[in-house]
């Protein structure tokens, strides 16, 4: 997702780029891709977060070992934010059950608020690794067409998020 609204933004500031007069500099259609992409990032990363509010909502055992990395994935809202005064403050902690999500689904993508969360409390920690593993590789695709340093951020934030779909499918406790 992440990467296909990268490739749209740079297409878009590629056709504006061409259309002469009145076009933006290079340096606006740079900050204008960045802004796309980090609002998109910003977007993956609150409906990772409502995932994790769904399983814990549905699994309470789970509450606790969710918890410190639904904070970092918390963290990362704010570090992906666009600096601007239109940017939401990074969500520190659950939202209630009737908040509804903070942007609509991109077309062809499940709503967050109505993923399914598995009964079975393995299966949903695998639902949400998957989820972990599957918004980590959609930013290790779109470091490509990012700038310095949102590449860098985005990097690392994918590091965390296979980080955590490992601890997710770990078997805490367990002897090494």
């Amino acid at each position: 997702m992440l990467a296909g609204a990268a490739a749209a933004a740079a297409g878009s500031a590629l056709a504006t780029g061409c259309s002469g007069g009145g076009a933006p500099s290079g340096a606006d259609s740079a900050n204008s891709l960045e802004r796309l992409m980090r609002e998109g990032a910003v977007r993956d990363t609150r409906r990772l977060l409502e995932r994790y509010d769904a399983t814990a909502a549905v699994h309470p055992d789970l509450a606790g070992r969710l918890a410190p990395l639904r904070e970092a994935v918390a963290a990362h809202t704010g570090a992906l934010a666009p600096a601007s005064p239109k940017s939401a403050p990074t969500p520190s902690r659950a939202p209630s059950p009737s908040a509804s999500p903070s942007a609509p689904a991109p077309s062809g993508a499940p709503a967050a608020g109505k993923a399914e969360v598995p009964a079975k409390p393995a299966e949903a920690l695998s639902a949400l690794a998957d989820a972990e593993r599957s918004l980590s590789e959609a930013r290790t695709i779109a470091l490509a067409g990012a700038p310095g340093e949102l590449a860098r951020l985005l990097a690392s934030v994918a590091a965390c998020g296979a980080v955590h779909a490992y601890l997710l499918t770990s078997n805490p406790g367990a002897a090494s």
